[in-house]
């Protein structure tokens, strides 16, 4: 074997743990041993002394308080009995003191019986030299020890450093992340793509703070706060990183759960800290980031009952934002994708004066977004941004942001040099129906009902008006699902019951078309049913659809119904309801059936070129079906 190969010792990494053993260790060492490691053999009793003085063998004693040092003659020194004292522990000759006499007990007589044997020639000399008892000094070593060890953790859990213990005495203080100019924050308003509306009101919440001036010489007041409210992706951290960017004051961030801590008192304590850190620094801004952790209606889970520590951190909060003792000049941000759960008191004004709702982007705002996210990436030339947006309805920007790099990712796995368009598409088809598993072991029979399943929502969607435009199926499995069909839906403000009865429809076509061709159902439409259901229960109890319940909603935007036991409605309307629900099924399900009786041979046909190709496109319709009459680009050349 050569050096090289030869495995290098591993090096024994310090542990500052081995500190705290040892240290434990001597303290135990000095408490067992106790005197007697010091002391012995040449401790001596008081009997032995007077026998010791009365035969001549004492050369000295020196009296220190209780004790008596005793100083041996050459003669002793000389006897096997002393052998054990005449010498040190390295072996040379013990200058002494030999022996030692712990209590002498009354010093007058103590010191009369020396005076008597120094007179009768027996001792030579003594004396009393007080000196530093040693023994005392080992003695309160495990007391000092002991000291230094417990400064030394109280210094060590008192440090600034994150994390649980690291907090024990800085515990009640703020652990908001100051941002000021002096730190360099990248992000500003022209990172933030879209959300016109919600940046429009950000920006002037800025100028508020850079020229108050401005608006109060015509009397207006500040707003104390403002509240970013939306789905969850959809930027509402990512314009206070904007905000932070761009306001030349300081910025205080931090997360709801920040406040929030198994000690009684901590919170609102956090809360005191952070106001007052910024009304020291202000003109300020402070962003608190999930206000929902803290800011939960107070009393509102009837089951459990309201938990005390938060509700004391909401109440100093309200104090803070709106009381007595309020703070000039200092503007509260904060973000929730749960509005519907915060404090009335909270929400109201002179609190939070301001509402902005970010909602997810619609096509223009995608293809904004997809621009900033595309700035890095190396793509091909003339990338088509607004195909990318169509592709793409209903995804927020922290989803856009994925799909952006998704297509990278794919692009680097395929060997390319630029990021193309089908990149994107592949990234957009990983994302929304999850990973391909071409392996995924599936028998000829289950592969044609996928296909006659797949190729049933094609075709009802295709001849329906209201129903998603087609944009490709496949049968190979992704994720949990056996298949997949990719739909461009329009983009919509409000709904009609003609187009949800559509798309009810098509999403049907999928189980009428297996008991069209094979006359029998599978289990395999069990998200299509969860779809439907889901659907049909909106129409009738939320959104006033029906004709039999009526113009009555049973929808309640406060959510406080989740907390009731009790329905809010009887249960002669609740067997209605659940009536009226499985008639809307069952009927659209029925027309889907009529549909594809029709198109049988072209349903067939269809499912023949997915087993074959495994995915179609709206092309492969196309030819099978011909234009699609309710296309929007025909209509447009026939008129």
């Amino acid at each position: 074997m050569s050096k090289d190969n030869i495995p290098s010792p591993k090096k024994v990494r310090f542990n500052p743990m081995w500190i705290y053993l040892s240290v434990i260790a001597v303290i135990l060492f000095i408490y067992v041993t106790g005197d007697n490691a010091i002391k012995d053999p040449s401790k001596i009793t008081s009997s032995s002394f007077n026998e010791f003085l009365d035969k001549g063998l004492i050369a000295k004693v020196v009296v220190n308080k209780t004790q008596a040092d005793i100083y041996l003659n050459d003669t002793a020194l000389k006897d096997k009995y002393f052998a054990k004292v005449a010498k040190d522990v390295f072996g040379n000759p013990n200058k002494g003191p030999h022996l030692f006499l712990d209590e002498i007990g009354n010093d007058e007589l103590f010191q009369k019986k020396l005076e008597q044997a120094k007179a009768s020639g027996k001792l030579p000399e003594f004396n009393f030299a007080p000196k530093t008892n040693w023994i005392d000094i080992i003695t309160i070593i495990p007391i000092i020890l002991l000291i230094v060890f417990g400064i030394f953790m109280m210094r060590r859990m008192s440090s600034t450093g994150a994390g649980g213990g690291g907090q024990i005495f800085n515990i009640g203080k703020s652990k908001a992340k100051l941002f000021d100019e002096k730190n360099d924050i990248k992000i500003t308003f022209k990172d933030v793509a879209g959300l016109e509306g919600a940046k429009e009101e950000i920006q002037e919440i800025v100028e508020f703070l850079k020229n108050p001036e401005k608006y109060t010489n015509l009397g207006g007041k500040i707003p104390k706060g403002a509240l970013l409210v939306g789905p969850p992706g959809t930027g509402k951290t990512l314009l206070a990183k904007a905000v932070a960017g761009e306001a030349k004051v300081p910025f205080f961030s931090l997360s709801g759960s920040d406040f929030v801590e198994m000690f009684v008192g901590v919170g609102a304590s956090r809360v005191r800290d952070l106001f007052k850190q910024a009304k020291e620094k202000s003109p300020a801004i402070i962003f608190i980031d999930e206000i929902d952790a803290v800011g939960r209606a107070r009393g509102k889970n009837n089951m459990s009952g309201g938990n005390d520590e938060r509700e004391n951190t909401l109440n100093q909060l309200l104090t803070e934002m709106d009381g007595f003792g309020t703070n000039s000049n200092v503007i509260v941000l904060a973000a929730t994708n749960r509005s519907d759960v915060l404090d009335k008191a909270l929400m109201r004004a002179g609190r939070f004066d301001r509402q902005i709702f970010v909602d997810l982007p619609d096509i223009r705002e995608r293809k904004e977004i997809f621009e900033v996210h595309l700035a890095p990436l190396k793509k091909i030339e003339n990338l088509d941004t607004d195909f990318l947006a169509k592709q793409t309805p209903g995804f927020s920007g922290a989803d856009i942001a994925n799909v952006c790099n998704e297509a990278a990712l794919i692009a680097a796995r395929k060997n390319k040099e630029a990021v193309d368009k089908q990149d994107f598409l592949d990234a957009v088809d990983r994302i929304v129906g999850g990973l391909e598993k071409k392996n995924k072991i599936i028998t000829p029979d289950e592969k044609k009902a996928i296909a006659i399943h797949e190729a049933g929502h094609a075709t009802v969607s295709w001849m329906l008006e209201h129903a998603a435009p087609l944009v490709k199926v496949t049968i190979v499995p992704r994720g949990q699902s056996l298949g997949a069909a990719w739909y461009l839906p329009e983009e919509r403000q409000i709904v009609r019951p003609d187009q949800m009865l559509d798309e009810m429809c098509a999403t049907m076509g999928g189980r009428a078309a297996e008991h069209v061709t094979f006359g029998k159902i599978s289990t395999g439409a069990l998200s299509d049913l969860e779809k439907v259901t889901r659907q049909a229960r909106a129409m009738v109890t939320i959104y006033g659809l029906n004709d039999k319940i009526g113009n009555v909603t049973y929808y309640d935007s406060t959510g406080q119904s989740e907390y009731n036991f009790s329905k809010p409605y009887s249960e002669e309307t609740a067997k209605v309801i659940d009536e009226e629900i499985s008639t809307l099924i069952e009927s659209q399900y029925q027309r889907a059936i009529e549909i594809l009786e029709v198109n049988k041979d072209k349903l067939n046909q269809l499912a023949d070129i997915l087993i074959d190709k495994e995915v179609i496109f709206k092309d492969d319709l196309e030819h099978i079906f011909g234009k699609r009459p309710f296309d929007k680009n025909l209509q447009e050349e026939a008129s």
